[in-house]
């Protein structure tokens, strides 16, 4: 009797572990079916969501068709990014055709831009220009404003800007957006072997170009960026009332009747003054920092020629804009900004460092010259002096006159000293 029971309670024994065994391995046999559809759904998921991101990454992009862009440079400024446009090219030429550049003087931008406009036949996508460009073509309202409406394009940029390259975005109310950034001037180079004397105060100016007529030369302000630096720095040099209001430079406008009479005539650019300047005709030019590097480093005159600063004087500091014309359809806007957005990246901005031509030339700050490729760092490096640097840091700098403003002193010397431009 004993007997049967134990071999009844060994048998039950065995049966419930028997169905033990059995509902583990249905528990684990369970959880790997459920692992399995968990794994396929995610997969499902993620093989739905694949087009779907590549569309939206399409959508942030917004070029639903490849295009061309046709960019106008009144500046000069291929120089400073012409490297960085051809490397946007190379990298989204899915999206990109083709980019021209086509080189223009400042003055006749406005009535280009018009034109295709009132055409109906927009070709320009982007414009390349200084404080003259952007002022005039806000004057006749031939931008679009590109901030507030794409700051999603541009998110936190005020903050990126190095803070002479913020007050010029203030400048530009939006209209333009800064893509380099130079100290400017206003600043003298000259020849020392025919100039003794350094020429640190106007009134210093003045007198030599009495006793050396001709010899001294400027060019015309609206389309150089070392005559307006020259315009605009007097007023802070002379003691004018408002050195930002035209109308009030009494002693400015004085000073420049009583300069014309020893000055033959006024270039339309600035090359033309430092190509008199290294043939001897000239011996004493209105210059800008980067002008001055960038025309030795060039050896378009002798490295041994110097430049020179006023005493006491105020920096007008000098900016290249992105300015984009009115009118054009998505795919060529998008592709637009998508550029503006590329030549911003800190990548690109060293590249501005180029042959001195605006320096230091990043409008983005914390982009140093130790990050600019070797071959940079050595023109610079031997064009800079050490007073430049003392110049940099010991004077006042404010940004160039409002757009309406700017273009109201162009208008008043063009009236007042111009006469002479030929």
């Amino acid at each position: 009797m004993i007997r049967k029971n134990l071999c009844f309670n060994v048998t039950r024994c065995n049966l419930e572990e028997i169905n033990s065994k059995k509902e583990e391995e249905n528990m684990k046999v369970k959880k790997s079916i459920a692992l399995v559809m968990l794994i396929m759904m995610v997969l499902s998921i993620i093989m739905y969501s694949i087009p779907y991101i590549a569309k939206s990454s399409s959508n942030n992009i917004g070029i639903k068709k490849p295009v061309k862009l046709s960019i106008i440079d009144v500046a000069g400024s291929t120089q400073l990014v012409g490297d960085a446009i051809s490397a946007f090219k190379k990298k989204y030429n899915k999206y990109i055709l083709d980019i021209e550049i086509v080189k223009a003087p400042a003055p006749e931008l406005v009535s280009k831009i018009k034109a295709q406009q009132m055409a109906g036949n927009l070709q320009t996508t982007m414009v390349l220009t200084g404080y003259d460009g952007l002022g005039s073509g806000m004057e006749s309202g031939i931008w679009e404003q590109l901030l507030p409406q794409y700051k999603n394009k541009f998110l936190q940029i005020e903050k990126k800007y190095s803070e002479g390259a913020l007050q010029a975005l203030n400048v530009a109310k939006g209209y333009g957006l800064p893509v380099a950034f130079c100290p400017g001037g206003p600043m003298l180079t000259y020849n020392p072997q025919k100039v003794k004397e350094v020429l640190d105060t106007p009134e210093k100016l003045l007198e030599w170009a009495k006793k050396h007529p001709g010899k001294f030369i400027y060019a015309r302000p609206s389309n150089s960026g070392p005559g307006r630096a020259f315009l605009q720095g007097l007023p802070y040099l002379l003691g004018d009332k408002n050195p930002k209001e035209p109308k009030t430079w009494t002693k400015t406008w004085k000073y420049l009747k009583e300069l014309d009479k020893y000055i033959d005539y006024y270039p339309t650019g600035t090359a033309i003054t430092f190509k008199e300047l290294a043939e001897g005709t000239r011996w004493v030019v209105a210059s800008h920092l980067g002008w001055d590097m960038n025309q030795r480093i060039l050896g378009v005159i002798p490295s041994s020629f110097k430049g020179s600063f006023f005493k006491n004087m105020t920096w007008i500091t000098d900016t290249h804009f992105m300015c984009m014309p009115k009118g054009l359809d998505n795919d060529r806007k998008n592709a637009t900004l998508l550029l503006m957005q590329w030549l911003l990246q800190p990548e690109q901005q060293v590249l501005t460092y180029d042959s001195g031509y605006f320096y230091p030339g990043p409008a983005i700050k914390n982009v140093s010259l130790s990050l600019a490729p070797a071959e940079i760092q050595k023109r610079i490096k031997e064009a800079m002096r050490d007073e430049y640097e003392k110049a940099i840091q010991q004077y006042p700098k404010t940004p160039q006159l409002d757009p309406q403003k700017l273009v109201e002193a162009f208008d008043m010397w063009d009236r007042l000293i111009g006469a002479k431009v030929k």
